[in-house]
This record gives C-alpha cells, structure tokens and sequence, in this order.
C-alpha cells in the first residue's frame, strides 16, 4: 500500500492557483485580469480542464470593468485633463503657496515694527537730525570724526537747530542721529525683503496671477512710503513752511500721508497673507469649504458682515487724525478727560478761529480750523475714538444677545469679535492716559502701536466672515470637479466598500489597465 501511494500522487492533476479564487468576489473586487505564462511542458488538457479559460486566454474572453477600476480612470482621466489644463492656462498657477503668506506675515511684521519705531523717532525729535537724503550712501552712519563733524555742520544750519537745539554737543548729535538712519535702514530693509522674495516666488510659479499684481503694487507703494518720508522730513528743514518763532516741525499734512501709507501698506501684507492661508485651507476640503462660506454669505449674517467693514474704515479714520494731533502737537493741550477745559469742548470761537483763515473772505475758515487747529483737531480725534469705542461695543452686544445672529455666528468670528473689543479697551486706557500724563514718549509709542493693533484686529475678524467673490467662485469650481471625479465610481459600491477603495487609491495610486 505504501509504495502505491506515490504513484496515486503522479496521477493527481496539478489545479492551479486560481482554481482556489472565489470568482463571485473576482468578479467585483479583482482589480484586473492577471495574465498567465503557460511553461513549456505544461499538459494543455489539464490547465483547460480545471482552470478558467479567462484566466488562462484573457484574450478570448472581453473584459469586464469593475466600479473600482472606473472610478481609477476616471480620477486618472481627470488629473491628466487637469494637467492638461494648467499647461493652457499660462505661467501663473491657480493659488499662491502657503510660503507666500508666511513670508507676507513675516513683512507685515516687519512694518508693524518700523511704524512704532518711527513714532519714536518722531517723539524723541530726532527724524530732523539727517538733512539729506541718499537712498544708497545713506545706508552707512559717519566713519570718521570729519565725517561726524560734516553732518553736525549741516544739522545746525537747520531751523531745528537754531530754535531749540542751539547748546547740543556732538555726542547728543550722535544719539538723535542714529535713531533718524536706524529708522531709515529699517525702510531699506523693509524694501529689500518683501522686492527680492517676490521676484523669487513669482519666478517659481508659487503666486497666482492676480497675488503677483498685489505684489507689484505693494512693492511701488514701499518705494512711494520711502519718498513721503523723506518729503515729510524736506517740511521741517525750511521756515518758510511754519510761523516765524514757532516750534519747528513737520507739515502734519505729509506726517498723516506718511502714516497712512504705511498703514495701507501693513494691510495689503497682512490681509493677502491671511486671504491665501484661508483659500487654501478651504481648497483642502472644498465640500466642508463650500458650505463654511454658503453660511457666511447667508442674510442673517449680512449686517454684521457690513458692520465689521464699517468698523474698519472707522478705525483706519481714527488712526489718520491721529496723525494730524502728533504733527500739532495737539495732545500737549486740554490734558483732561473727558473734559476740555469748562466743557466738554472748546468755546466756538476757539474752535473757528479767524486766525488760521488765508483768504480776505474766510471761505476756508471751517476746513482749515478742522486740519490745523490744535484745539479743533484734538476734539476731532476725541468723537472719532469715542464713536469708534461705541460702535465697536454695540457691534460686540449685538453678537452677543441677539439670538438669530448669536446662532449664526461662527465660532471663530465670536472669538474674533471678542479679541477687538479687548484691543479697543487696552487703546483707549492707552490713549487717556497719554494725554493726561503729558504725552510721555513710551505711553505715545503703545498708543501708536495699540492703533495698528486695533486695526489688525478688525482685519482679522473680516477674514473670518468676509467672502470674497474670486474665493467663492475658486471653491465652487473645485467642488464641480470632485463631483465629476467621484460621480462615476458611485455606482455599484456600497459605503464600506468606497472606503476601502478609497484608501487602496491612496495607498497605491490608480491600478494600471
């Protein structure tokens, strides 16, 4: 019997592998046909006998095609068209890279800084202490004692010198000088890093076609920054542009385009940086995006979308005739609040003056009391940061107790809305006591940088709730085409099975057909 049995096992017929393989699951989950080499001494008989003929001659038998495998070429199919498509539409791909707004943060940064730091600058009385203006030569301080001696000489013939500075030695020279060029090299440097990446990131193909316009007009706006200021600076060096006698200083007019240029500036920087943060996180899941901004365009949010860009031209407002009170010097009278003297204003009669009218018929007596009057430019300011606080707490108790709106309210707009109304409590303590205690130079410098602070703030609540057509058209766009890719592999697949087809997609990419 036992020397039977290897004889029984010669005779056995060899089955082959797929002879194990359930077909019925072959049919729906095999991802193609898997083509067999016959080996030189096979028995034809016994391979066509006990295996299928599909799986022996996949050429005689048509092929089926399973949802998985639609749903691969499809997907495949889409992502050639898609390339195809980027290739037609030119140099410039369809959004900018999260590099780019970390850089344009990082610049935004940057002229936060270099805004306190001139306000410092202005407050310590040193931007009149350079008296030339050389973009290039400039950017090294005197070498030597002869080059020190050469820019003393010139800054006493100036006004500044002669009315107020007329006992300062050379060493105190050197302190006031040295913030002015530290205030410059920092504008040099301002320009340098946001001219030079842009060029980089452009030529890289990382910026989309309208962020690459936005870079070019923030760079021209850098290089006109730079010439106000030294236009603003020009002001101070002659007489002829203020009375006779009076305190030497710069035209307020140029001082408030200055900080207005930069504050424009700061917001375009920041305001792209957190607009291609947003997109792109948007653009990672375009359904969930979709229906993120669907909600925000929705009417029950309309007034509270308009309030909060109401709130940032009424902050930007403020700012600006902040800057007229810093060129007259206007906080270093009427140190009381909320008083100005016997009332809670000036008489009338101070307040339109006759005095800085220039024309035989007083027809600008009430303009040129609002931008040049002391006393009339400090109450200005004063009702601006007064309705701006108001409105700023009524916008916040409006999210807050109206209930169709408090429902409505995404979280991170309730947490944005809430941060303003903290920045707007630390500015206005800032600016009280600013002005009570004699505008003393680091209570100044925190009232200038909590204004910037403000208006971020504002910025970044509008990120949150705004809704840009360009982004909503971007989003709708990309949800078309996913609904195009994923509409065919649908049919014939349950809600595992998508799932794991879906994650064997990702894992190993479409099956070759």
């Amino acid at each position: 019997m036992a020397s039977f049995l290897p004889g029984l096992r010669r005779a056995a017929p060899r089955l082959a592998s797929d002879f194990f393989i359930c077909h019925h699951c072959q049919k729906y989950a095999r991802p193609a046909a898997r083509q067999v080499k016959i080996p030189r001494k096979a028995n034809l008989t016994r391979t066509i006998r006990f295996n299928s003929s599909a799986a022996t001659f996949p050429e005689l038998v048509p092929k089926k095609t399973s949802p998985l495998s639609s749903l691969s070429q499809t997907i495949s199919n889409a992502e050639k068209e898609g390339a195809k498509g980027g290739a037609k539409k030119g140099f410039f791909p369809e959004t900018s890279s999260n590099t780019v707004a970390y850089w344009l943060l990082a610049s935004a940064g940057s002229v936060f800084g270099i805004v306190v730091f001139g306000g410092l600058t202005r407050l310590t009385e040193s931007g009149l202490s350079i008296t030339e203006w050389k973009p290039v030569t400039g950017s090294l301080p005197p070498l030597s004692a002869s080059d020190w001696a050469s820019e003393f000489d010139k800054y006493r013939a100036s006004p500044e010198f002669k009315l107020l500075n007329p006992h300062m030695t050379l060493e105190e020279f050197k302190k006031i000088y040295y913030m002015e060029w530290g205030h410059r090299l920092w504008g040099r440097f301002v320009g340098l890093s946001f001219v030079l990446p842009a060029i980089y990131f452009v030529s890289r193909r990382k910026v989309a076609a309208n962020m690459s316009l936005r870079l070019l007009g923030i760079s021209g706006l850098i290089g006109f920054q730079g010439f106000l200021g030294w236009y603003m600076v020009k002001s101070g060096l002659k007489d002829d542009l203020f009375a006779p006698g009076s305190h030497p200083r710069v035209s307020q007019y140029r001082l408030t385009a200055h900080l207005g240029a930069a504050f424009i500036c700061y917001t375009a920087m920041l305001w792209n940086g957190l607009s291609i943060l947003r997109t792109n996180a948007l653009l990672s899941n375009p359904a969930r995006g979709l229906a993120q901004i669907t909600h925000l365009s929705s009417p029950s949010l309309g007034v509270f979308r308009k309030s909060v860009a109401g709130l940032t031209l009424l902050v930007f407002t403020t700012a600006l005739s902040g800057g007229l009170v810093a060129g007259l010097d206007a906080g270093l009278i009427y140190n009381e609040f909320p008083r100005m003297g016997t009332g809670f204003h000036p008489p009338k009669a101070e307040l339109f003056s006759p005095f800085y009218s220039r024309k035989s018929d007083q027809s600008d007596l009430v303009w040129r009391n609002m931008l040049e009057n002391p006393s009339t430019v400090q109450l200005n300011h004063r009702v601006l940061a007064t309705t701006t606080f108001t409105a700023i707490l009524s916008l916040w108790a409006y999210s807050r107790f109206n209930r169709r709106l408090r429902g409505a309210l995404p979280n991170g707009a309730r947490k944005g809305m809430l941060g303003v109304v903290h920045l707007v409590l630390l500015q206005v303590t800032l600016g009280i006591s600013t002005l009570i205690y004699l505008v003393p130079v680091p209570l100044a410098a925190a009232h200038q940088a909590g204004a910037l602070a403000l208006l971020t703030g504002t910025l970044v609540l509008g990120s949150r709730v705004w809704v840009p057509r360009r982004l909503m058209a971007l989003v709708r766009q990309r949800v078309r085409q996913a609904s195009a890719v994923t509409g065919a592999g649908k049919v014939g697949l349950g809600k595992e099975a998508m799932k794991s087809d879906l994650s064997a997609l990702r894992r190993n990419g479409p099956p070759v057909l």
